[in-house]
Parts: C-alpha cells; sequence; structure tokens
C-alpha cells in the first residue's frame, strides 16, 4: 500500500505533541480527513488514551506535590483537589483539550520507523506504523522519554532475591510497608519517593556524588541557565543530560519532610548487589528487600534509527527544536525543552520553522 500523503506527522501526544498540533491548527493545518488536500498533518499517539506520560504516573502522586505542571496553550488547567490524583486530573484535562480543539490524535499508533523516502533533500520522511504508513513533508517527534526508563548495570544485579523496580514501575508505598528499600538515584522522583516510602518503611538512599542543594529558589535566571548548558549539549550531539546536573538539587517540601524526619541521609553508591542486600564501597553489607532505581529515563528515539543521526556520543544535533542533520525533522521534548513550558514552546518554534520553510509541492519536482 502506497504511503498516504501529508504535511506533517506529529509522534506523540503529550505536552509537546498536542502544543503542536494546538499551532499547526492556528496557523492552517487541518487533521488528515478523506478528501482533504491542502495543509494537512496527523498527530500518531502510542497509548492508548490521552494523557501522555501523566497516565503512568504513581497514583500517590497527587495534584499538590505534581513537579513542574504548565497549561497546555489555549487551554488552562481546570481548578482541582489538591489531594487529587495527578494521573486522574491530567490526562482528563488532555482529554478535553483533545476534544475542545478537534485534534484527532489516532490511538494506539506505534511508530515502527522513520526513513527517507529518496535522497532529495526537500523530498518526504517516510513513517512506518503499525497502522499504516504516511508520507510527510516535515516530522515533528515529541515521543518523551517516559517509555525509556533507564537501569544501570552493577555486579550481581540479577543475584538479587528481593524485588527491584523503575520508579517507571511504582505505584504507592503501601506494598513497601515494613521492608528495607533502597533508593537509588539524586533527582526530584528519588527524593519524592524517599520521603513516601520512609513514612512506612525503613529506607537507604544512595546516590553516586553528593547532591548539591541550593538555598535559593529556582527562578528565572536559574532556568535560563540550566536551559543554555543543555542547549549547548545538543547542539554538540551530546546526550541532553538532566537540568538538575546544571542547578543542583533545590529545597522543595518533600525534601524539607524528609530532612526534619531525619531520613534525607545520602550514603554512597554501593559497589555490588548480592542475594539479600548491597555490599558498600568500604566493605559493609547493607540489607535489603527491594531496591527502587530512580535513575531517571532516556529519549524514546529508536524509530529514528534509519536517519542514522545519531552521534558518536549517543545524541542528536538539535538546535532549537530542529535536527541540524536532517532539517525535516523536529525534535521537541528533548533537551532543553523537556520541561512543560519548554515543551510548549517547542512545539510553537517547530511550527513557525515550517510554516516558513515550506513550499509548493509542484517546486519540489526537479
Amino acid at each position: 500500500m502506497e504511503p498516504v500523503p501529508v504535511d506533517v506527522v506529529v509522534i506523540g501526544a503529550g505536552q509537546a505533541g498536542l502544543s503542536a498540533a494546538y499551532h499547526l491548527q492556528r496557523r492552517g493545518y487541518a487533521p488528515l480527513q478523506a478528501g482533504d488536500l491542502d495543509r494537512t498533518y496527523v498527530v500518531l499517539d502510542a497509548n492508548p488514551a490521552p494523557g501522555g506520560a501523566w497516565q503512568h504516573r504513581w497514583s500517590s502522586l497527587r495534584m499538590a506535590t505534581v513537579n513542574g505542571i504548565h497549561e497546555l496553550p489555549g487551554f488552562a488547567v481546570p481548578p482541582a483537589d489538591p489531594s487529587a490524583a495527578s494521573r486522574e486530573v491530567l490526562p482528563a484535562y488532555f482529554a478535553e483539550y483533545e476534544a475542545r480543539y478537534a485534534l484527532d490524535v489516532r490511538r494506539p499508533v506505534r511508530v515502527r520507523a522513520v526513513r527517507r523516502a529518496d535522497d532529495h533533500p526537500r523530498g518526504r520522511l517516510v513513517v512506518e506504523t503499525d497502522s499504516g504508513t504516511w508520507a510527510a513533508r516535515f516530522v515533528i517527534n515529541a515521543t518523551g522519554t517516559w517509555t525509556r526508563p533507564f537501569w544501570p548495570r552493577y555486579p550481581g544485579q540479577e543475584r538479587f532475591r528481593g524485588r527491584q523496580l523503575h520508579v517507571a514501575d511504582y505505584v504507592s508505598a503501601e506494598e513497601f510497608r515494613g521492608r528495607r528499600v533502597v533508593i537509588v538515584g539524586a533527582g526530584i522522583s528519588a527524593v519524592q519517593l524517599l520521603d513516601e516510602i520512609s513514612r512506612v518503611a525503613d529506607t537507604f538512599w544512595v546516590t553516586r556524588s553528593e547532591p548539591d542543594w541550593s538555598d535559593e529558589a529556582f527562578d528565572i535566571p536559574a532556568r535560563v541557565a540550566a536551559i543554555a548548558g543543555v542547549e549547548d549539549r545538543v547542539r554538540r550531539g551530546l546526550p541532553p543530560g538532566s537540568v538538575i546536573s546544571v542547578t543542583g538539587m533545590h529545597w522543595t517540601p518533600w525534601a524539607r519532610a524528609a530532612q526534619e524526619r531525619g531520613v534525607l541521609v545520602r550514603h554512597p553508591m554501593f559497589s555490588a548487589i548480592e542475594e539479600d542486600g548491597v555490599r558498600m564501597p568500604d566493605g559493609s553489607f547493607e540489607r535489603a528487600d527491594v531496591i527502587v532505581w530512580a535513575t531517571g529515563f532516556r529519549p524514546a528515539l529508536d524509530h529514528l534509527s534509519p536517519l542514522r543521526l545519531r552521534t558518536p556520543e549517543g545524541g542528536f544535533r538539535v538546535e532549537n527544536g530542529r535536527s541540524l542533520d536532517e532539517p525535516r525533522l523536529f525534535l521537541i521534548g528533548y533537551g532543553p525543552s523537556q520541561s512543560t513550558v519548554g515543551a510548549n514552546r517547542a512545539g510553537r518554534a517547530a511550527v513557525r520553522a515550517i510554516v516558513a520553510d515550506a513550499v509548493p509541492e509542484d517546486a519540489l519536482v526537479a
């Protein structure tokens, strides 16, 4: 079957993807429907329902403790009970947003590969999925990171007789009541889980390096500095890294709460895992029933492999959300636009660039 021609394919319907679709609509693009020929787009989402990564967050993550909510463009997040679960409130908000603007998200559609149709620099990119194939003039990739949890490898990991899980699989602290839990990681999620789990279990927190705690508010200058650091990395084709690696850890309510209860005690990373616990660098042994890996995520970009854009360092060369090595491809929600506010801005910037770069179809024939 021949690929369906379309101007823009948006891959992913989280914050970044919906922002891009909204701005496409504002610029005169319409969802691809039978009979529509001019200025079309299609949004493909692998999830079975609206909500992006929010629908997969742990059930005890409440609206009061969610880090970094930012409304989608044109429609504010409705008022919500601070004690309500974010995995219920925010997916409902995303669903209402899709319906309000008739974004016509197609799901569940899993993208298998993106490849060039031919060698023409202004030709089309072919998007292959489990539900059809599209030939796009531009691709906006907004697949985020939630589907690629990062699991570090440590000696003896396979011998552990307890339970190991990544934060992506975490549900609530109740399942660990009365147990000894080792929490690995130095980011926001690690500290949130430390505060939560330590209320019902004996916790032991380990990180590779001492967190750099900051008493200063994470204000606009701090955010600008963080984004600039990540922008420089992705421009050079380096893996994006985290904002925390640039700004350090800022004191949050849950960090203060853990500190006040005496559980915010950082230990060096263990050197090996054994059947019933972990072996520390000084040779001492720490018993464990559970190891929680709060070790972050990696960009979900394997479907872009046919384009051969990954650098030897493992990243993609991107500037202002656009691939420097494949200008028909935009990577939003990647690097400096991983935050919710950054994703909104990146979606708008990508659409502006597409509108400025678009040329009549007959001009592509040479």
